[in-house]
Parts: structure tokens; C-alpha cells; sequence
């Protein structure tokens, strides 16, 4: 049997094409299949697999799992990347232990958790932008029938295999060339002299009237944005940009939705992105304080682990990640896993380009994105030009554009140093990240039968007492606000008998409760001992039967969200 790094394919130091990330996948899957297993969620519309890892000891076992995804938007590659990685990690837990550099407490947890991977939920426009380079937000298709409005179709006018920018002089152009490094488009002022520029994609203008050019939009010619898609508070494209024309009209967002409700065990849920190094959490349409209060000092400990192992910031959706004030992002997949799935569900925002550019934080996180300078713009090249290869402002070109005439292609290239890191850095991202998911994986609720008895009875009666415990961080329900959802059932005991009969058939099914784990978060006052004391045997039930004859009980007990143990009293 080959070890991991004899088939690894290079994730953590190269972004992965289609055709490579299968491959790994596939050589895994072959393998080790003892702990794991790979499907295909969906296929998209240009014949793409979206694939899903699972992986785990007995990996059709079912019990509590754990879901991490990446690059649902085009250009996000290092999600792909960070997801195989955390896969990885988890397979060497079970397959080279030794190797494993965490807490041997931490470790025997995790290898009872099920880990559900998709690395790349949108194959087809990371395919697009690993191609081309052209500007794609999530998907490169259109399925739009109002087609009528002049508008920028982003291609490679040059025939050079990339579709970066294009630069077209112009007297009352927004952008200048920064005098500190020749070629950089810099914002303009008052006191630059020119030539100035307008920026637009390269590619050409559909409905051309020679005269007037369109304003780009980021959605202008592939108008779906998945991470709109999902039917948490979905609102329609006029109101929430991306949204699609209703919710999960995408295959690859569909397919999500289905596998998520088929798989209610799913208590933890890490979506990776791209660019800004931060952790965003729930809520995202309202301030903590309308916050279910023991959410919240779990997200606590989270934000723990994210400062510890990354140096990350953790904030609130709501109240720091808005691009409009009280305007919240509808149909997020981060909201449908909290709100509708009841996961500990997060985004990270890899590549921590900000503090690269030793930009001072704004009051709310998301003003960074607005708030570069000019002065950030010339640092960021020269730091491009010096540490990352120039690979995201290569020179311009001049080129006579079939419909705009002469002008300057190339410029600007973001793939790597600007959406996603550059490559010499992914690794210790990968090592960071999983570092902190592993620990979130391992709160999971975990069922155990800890003591049974047996007392002899007249008549030939055995009474039969099952003692259940959960020995996990969280209880059986997760986080403390899935408890309502109507699927996240109380744990129940269902008996067998083999060879004896119970004395009252009813017994058989037997509910028992949801059981609390024992963690609760941080900063909620249980470090205090000003009152000794902690909850009472929350974490146990008893299933008790009534059994007559000789032979044994076979029981299964669990929930759709704990999982399902199983054990046999011999009689």
C-alpha cells in the first residue's frame, strides 16, 4: 500500500485542473477503500463530476459527520486546495497515525467522525478561470432569455489563451498609471497629468452600437452566483444579485440541498473562500443579540481556535460582512446549513491579503475591500514583482480590438497573489485551517452504551437495564438551537429479541431523549466557582425491558443526528 505523500498530486502547493483533483480523488478512493468513499453529487452542465469524499472507519456506517466545501466560486481555488488537505489529514489519522501531530485525546475522537469533502462545487468555472483567466464570479453559462441590452462578453480577443484586461485611453478615464511602478492602474487624483485609462475585460460587447460601451458587471454574461442559490430567505435576481431564477435551479446547488437532507448527522459545515483572512459566522440577517445565546459561546470557542492556530479574526455576518448596510446576503449556503440544517457552520475567507499590505483594520471588516489606497495598490506590486513571480500585473500588450480599436491588453492577472495566495504560501494555509476544523470535528455528539444490568425476576423474568451515554462536547441535538428542527429527533432504543421474548411487545421501541454533551462553549461563567456545580446526568438515559426465555436482545439505539450504536445482551 502506497503512503500519502507517494500519491499526493501536489494540492498544497499548485491549484489542481479538473482532470488532476479527480485523479486524486480517485487514487485515494482505490486505494483505501476500508475509509473512504467517492461519488458524484451531480454533473454539470459541461459533463464535470461534482465529487464528494467520504471518509471514516467504516465509512457506511452512519454517525456524526462533518462537511467541508470549496471553490463554489469560480476564482476561489485555494478552497479546493485547503478541502483536500483537511481530507488528507483525516485519512492519515487512520492510515499513518504515528505521523499525526495532534493530542492522542484529539485524535481518537476524530477517527470516529465521518468527514463529507467536496473540494470544488463549481468544476466548470474553475476549469474557466485555470484556462483563461477571465473574470467569472461562479459559473460560465446563461441561460437568460432577455438578451436584448448591450453588455461586456469577457474572451481572449488575442488568441494568446488568457482573457485578462484591457486598457483603453481616455480623457475622462478613472485610472492612472502609478508613477511608483510603470504599468499599474491606479485610482486618479487631481494632480496627475495622464494619459488616464478606463479598465474594462478583455473580450468584446454584444449589441455594439459603435457608440456607447457598457459598464462590466461581475455578473454581467454568467448571471448565477451559487452562493445565492440555496433557499434560506432566498429573494429573486432584483433583489439579491446571483440569485438564480428560483432556489437551487443549479444542478450543483440542488444536488447539495438533497445530500445535506439525506444526511442529517451533518453537525459541523466549514465553507472555504476567497480573499481576506476571516472567519465569517452566523448570524447573517441579524445581530448576535437575536442569537440562540449557547450558539453563541460555541462560535466562542471557535473563534478560539481560528486566532490560535491562523491569526484570523472572527465576525459576525451581520454585523461586519455586509457590502450594503442593512442589506443581508440571501440564499447563502452558510445560512442554510445553520438556520435549516442546524450545523456549526462557518466561511473562511483564505489569504489574509490585507495584512500583507499592513492596512490598518476599519471598524467593520467587510471596508477593507473598499479601502485599498493607491499607496496599498504600489505595495502590492511590488510585492507581486518580488515574491509571486509577477504573475498579477504581467505588462501590457497593444492590440487593434475588432470593435473599440487600439488598445492594451494583459495588466492585470488576479488568479494567484490576489484572489487566491501564491503558491509558495498555500501550505501553511492548509496546515492552519485543517488544524482548526479538526478540532471543531471533533465536538461531536458520541453515543455509548455504558453499563448494562440484569436482575432476575419470578415467573422467569429478567429485567434488563441499557445505560446510554453521550461522552461528546456537544449533545445529541449538535448546536443547542437545532433542537427545533423537526428531523433532529430524540435518541431512541429499538430492541430484537433472538430466541426470547419480551414480556410486553411495546417495549421494543422505546424513546429516550436527547442527551446533552458535556461542552458548553466559552465565556459562560462555568469556569466561576462561586456556586459549585454543573448540570445533572443530562447525558445519560436508561432503556429498561421485560424479557422472558434464554436467547439475547439486539439493540440499535441513536438518532438521525447522533448516529446509531449497537449491542448485544446475552440472556
Amino acid at each position: 500500500m502506497p503512503t500519502l505523500s507517494e500519491i499526493s498530486l501536489g494540492f498544497r502547493s499548485a491549484y489542481l485542473d479538473h482532470a488532476h483533483l479527480t485523479a486524486q480523488l480517485k487514487s485515494w478512493a482505490e486505494h483505501f477503500p476500508g475509509v473512504c468513499r467517492l461519488r458524484s453529487l451531480a454533473k454539470t452542465p459541461e459533463g464535470r463530476d461534482v465529487w464528494l469524499l467520504v471518509i471514516g472507519a467504516d465509512p457506511d456506517r452512519v454517525r456524526p459527520a462533518a462537511w467541508v466545501d470549496g471553490n463554489i466560486h469560480a476564482a476561489e481555488l485555494a478552497g479546493s486546495s485547503v478541502a483536500l488537505s483537511i481530507a488528507e489529514d483525516v485519512l492519515r489519522l487512520h492510515l499513518e497515525p504515528d505521523a499525526v501531530d495532534l493530542p492522542a485525546p484529539l485524535a481518537e475522537r476524530l477517527r470516529d467522525v465521518l468527514f463529507y469533502v467536496v473540494p470544488r462545487i463549481s468544476p466548470d468555472g474553475a476549469e474557466c478561470i485555470l484556462r483563461t483567466g477571465r473574470s467569472l464570479r461562479s459559473v460560465p453559462r446563461d441561460a437568460r432569455v432577455e438578451r436584448g441590452q448591450p453588455r461586456w462578453i469577457p474572451g481572449d480577443v488575442d488568441g494568446d489563451g488568457r482573457a485578462l484586461a484591457m486598457r483603453v485611453q481616455d480623457p475622462g478615464g478613472e485610472l492612472v498609471e502609478a508613477r511608483e511602478f510603470p504599468g499599474l492602474l491606479v485610482e486618479r487624483t487631481l494632480e496627475d497629468e495622464g494619459p488616464f485609462y478606463k479598465l474594462y475585460p478583455e473580450g468584446t460587447i454584444e449589441h455594439f452600437d459603435g457608440k456607447r460601451v457598457p459598464s462590466p458587471f461581475f455578473l454581467g454574461d454568467n448571471p448565477i452566483d451559487l452562493n445565492r442559490n440555496f433557499p434560506w430567505s432566498w429573494a429573486p435576481a432584483h433583489e439579491q444579485v446571483g440569485a438564480g431564477p428560483f432556489p437551487s435551479s443549479e444542478p450543483e446547488s440542488r444536488a447539495i440541498l438533497e445530500y445535506a437532507t439525506a444526511h442529517p448527522e451533518i453537525f459541523a459545515w466549514l465553507s472555504l473562500h476567497t480573499f481576506g483572512g476571516v472567519l465569517i459566522r452566523p448570524l447573517g440577517h441579524a445581530p448576535d443579540a437575536k442569537m440562540d445565546p449557547e450558539d453563541l459561546a460555541i462560535f466562542r470557542q471557535l473563534e478560539a481556535w481560528m486566532t490560535e492556530h491562523t491569526g484570523y479574526p472572527t465576525v459576525s455576518g451581520h454585523d461586519e460582512f455586509l457590502y450594503e448596510p442593512d442589506k443581508p446576503l440571501k440564499g447563502d449556503l452558510t445560512d442554510y446549513a445553520y438556520n435549516q440544517r442546524g450545523a456549526i457552520a462557518y466561511v473562511v475567507e483564505l489569504w489574509d491579503l490585507f495584512k500583507r499590505l499592513g492596512m490598518e483594520r476599519p471598524p467593520k471588516f467587510v471596508q477593507y475591500y473598499e479601502r485599498v489606497s493607491r499607496a496599498d495598490l504600489v505595495k502590492l506590486a511590488w510585492w507581486d514583482k518580488d515574491e509571486n513571480d509577477g504573475r498579477s500585473f504581467p505588462p501590457w500588450t497593444a492590440f487593434q480590438h475588432p470593435q473599440l480599436g487600439r488598445v492594451e491588453l494583459g495588466g492585470v492577472d488576479p488568479r494567484v497573489g490576489i484572489w487566491n495566495p501564491p503558491l509558495h504560501e498555500l501550505a501553511p494555509i492548509c496546515e492552519s485551517q485543517a488544524a482548526v476544523f479538526l478540532r471543531v470535528a471533533a465536538l461531536a455528539p458520541r453515543l455509548r452504551v455504558t453499563k448494562i444490568e440484569r436482575k432476575s425476576l419470578p415467573g422467569g423474568f429478567v429485567r434488563v437495564e441499557v445505560c446510554v451515554h453521550n461522552d461528546g462536547y456537544l449533545g445529541s441535538y449538535g448546536l443547542p438551537s437545532a433542537k427545533k428542527l423537526d428531523f433532529n429527533e430524540p435518541v431512541y432504543a429499538v430492541a430484537r429479541v433472538d430466541g426470547c421474548e419480551l414480556a410486553d411487545p411495546g417495549q421494543a421501541h422505546q424513546v429516550l431523549g436527547h442527551l446533552d454533551g458535556w461542552g458548553h462553549g466559552l465565556h459562560t461563567g462555568q469556569n466561576l466557582p462561586a456556586y459549585p456545580g454543573t448540570r445533572g446526568t443530562t447525558n445519560a438515559a436508561w432503556a429498561t425491558y421485560l424479557v422472558r426465555g434464554t436467547g439475547a436482545l439486539d439493540l440499535r439505539i441513536g438518532s438521525s443526528r447522533a448516529g446509531f450504536i449497537t449491542a448485544r445482551v446475552a440472556l
